[in-house]
């Protein structure tokens, strides 16, 4: 049995290649995804890259996500620094998650160093661009262990 994993991208993520590339780089979410599945086979995982603009709808995916996946990695964008309801759906669906983010959100503005979610995810991965994904699913099979 393999572990299956949840990547949820928030808002504005459709956008990458072509929004702000001096901070979040040319790499669209498609690479990425394409990254995650490679990183998924050389793993052992089963992953569902998903990706909404609409915080209610990543709320839905992440309680749907309870009793489906071992873990999930998410990348919530600027819900990061806003979202109570984010952070109490994290923590309402009692599986590990672990925040991510392709800039460093600790260097920008102000605003973006607080994150909600941060206080109820094992850990955080930023500033590492697109390779921050294979990092976080890594982080996420270390800290699942072996799945037999």
């Amino acid at each position: 049995m393999t572990h299956s994993i949840l990547i949820l991208n928030g808002p504005n993520l459709n956008l990458l290649g072509t929004r702000q590339p001096e901070v979040y780089g040319p790499t669209t979410l498609q690479d990425i995804e394409n990254l995650c599945v490679t990183q998924a086979d050389a793993l052992g995982f089963t992953v569902v890259f998903a990706q909404t603009n609409h915080e209610g709808e990543m709320i839905d995916m992440l309680h749907a996500a309870r009793g489906t996946y071992d873990g999930v990695i998410l990348n919530a964008g600027a819900y990061t620094h806003t979202s109570i309801a984010l952070m109490d759906a994290i923590s309402s669906i009692m599986l590990p998650v672990i925040e991510l983010h392709l800039s460093n959100i600790h260097a920008r503005e102000e605003f973006r160093q607080t994150s909600y979610i941060s206080k109820v995810c094992i850990g955080q991965i930023c500033g590492f661009g697109a390779a921050g994904y294979p990092l976080a699913m890594q982080a996420m099979a270390d800290y699942l262990g072996d799945p037999l």
